[in-house]
């Protein structure tokens, strides 16, 4: 029986407060709108950001609102459209994007930047272009992390919001690239720009930062330093290229001191992975003075950076980037056929899969660093 136009009964793992688990509930989705898909979800990974959203403190993350399900590294394939889309049927193998493209603003059309702010205001607070969530239960609206909420086995997403994929994909795979993977691995091709025959340090090494090591090895770096506390961490690193590794536990010094006497006077560039201000300022003294170039990759909404003035004047760079810098929508389908062409590693980030019901278990082992990231399966 087609289930286009009539509202859908699925399970989701519903936050209803922050700070505490979440529950597996039944929940309806609505029939999109106008210029929406709903999608059924195949797969999600668990990103750090879905965890820090719910249980970390700070008034810019508790100011979202509750209810709401998260999620937002899926895969899925399209079960109907609404009105006025066009890119898109049912059927069609697919991966919803917490940044949009909508190829029509000027951040679209320059190629300077990837944020596009099409519905921004909106997705940021849960809901859709008309304000309202597609999502239900117990008779009140559900709202939806940054415009996905891949753990529900059924979502509505915005069509600038989504890119369609080959049907070759592995679903369980590739919606790593939703977020993760595509965000680290860009931070060192995009951002950082690394050249053939330099020095790089990545501090992190969880799914992003391995991804940036990733991109690092990619570009042509010669001395990729992998700098994390959790040495467990470090036999996975050389497999996506890490030369060399640092754990700041086993130090006398400040890492950023023990960097620049590794290499000389600092790396050429550092990738900043972990979201952590005292992190990103030793990112950035462990870069050489004249042309060192520090990246931030590590998602924080609450903390502010302190540079000595001096630090940028002798010819440092410090710089963001979000998602990697892709333009989300035409670049994540090339990133999966460079996967399928064996050009770019994903399986070697999946270390657990489990079902929807077992969400809570993959923030445990997200929490304790106990995984690189864990496939749900909806």
């Amino acid at each position: 029986m087609s289930t286009q136009g009539q509202a859908i009964r699925c399970k989701a793992a519903v936050a209803w407060e922050p700070g505490k688990p979440l529950c597996i509930e039944e929940v309806e989705v609505a029939p999109p709108k106008e210029h929406e898909v709903r999608l059924k979800v195949v797969a999600s990974g668990v990103c750090h950001t879905d965890w820090a959203y719910l249980y970390e403190t700070g008034a810019a993350l508790r100011s979202r609102p509750y209810p709401l399900v998260l999620g937002h590294e899926g895969a899925g394939v399209v079960e109907s459209v609404g009105p006025r889309v066009t890119r898109f049927s049912p059927g069609d193998k697919v991966i919803p994007l917490f940044l949009p493209q909508c190829g029509e603003c000027d951040r679209c059309r320059s190629p300077k930047t990837n944020l596009c702010k099409k519905n921004w205001a909106n997705t940021q607070m849960g809901v859709l272009a008309d304000g309202t969530s597609r999502i239900s239960c117990r008779g009140q609206q559900i709202h939806q992390f940054i415009g996905v909420s891949s753990f529900s086995q059924f979502s509505v997403v915005p069509d600038c919001s989504l890119t369609r994929i080959s049907a070759d994909a592995p679903l369980e795979k590739v919606c790593l690239l939703g977020c993760g993977v595509s965000t680290g691995y860009g931070a060192a091709l995009n951002a950082a720009k690394v050249e053939p025959g330099s020095s790089c340090a990545v501090f992190g090494l969880g799914a992003v930062g391995l991804a940036a090591v990733m991109g690092c090895k990619v570009a042509g770096a010669t001395r990729i330093i992998g700098v994390d506390v959790n040495p467990d961490k470090f036999e996975k690193a050389k497999e996506f290229g890490a030369t060399e590794f640092v754990n700041p536990k086993e130090i006398s010094k400040p890492v950023q001191e023990v960097l620049v006497e590794m290499t000389d006077g600092g790396v050429d560039y550092a990738l900043e992975c972990v979201g952590n201000v005292a992190v990103m300022r030793a990112a950035l003294e462990s870069t050489k003075d004249a042309w060192g170039c520090c990246v931030i990759v590590g998602w924080t909404e609450t903390e502010e950076m302190s540079i000595p003035v001096e630090t940028l004047l002798l010819g440092r760079t410090v710089k963001g980037t979000y998602f990697g810098g892709w333009k989300s929508v035409q670049s994540v389908p090339k990133l999966v056929q460079e996967y399928l062409d064996g050009k770019l590693k994903l399986d070697q980030f999946v270390t657990h899969k489990l079902p929807l019901e077992q969400i809570n278990t993959a923030f445990d082992l997200l929490k304790g660093g106990q995984c690189i990231r864990t496939v749900i399966t909806l």
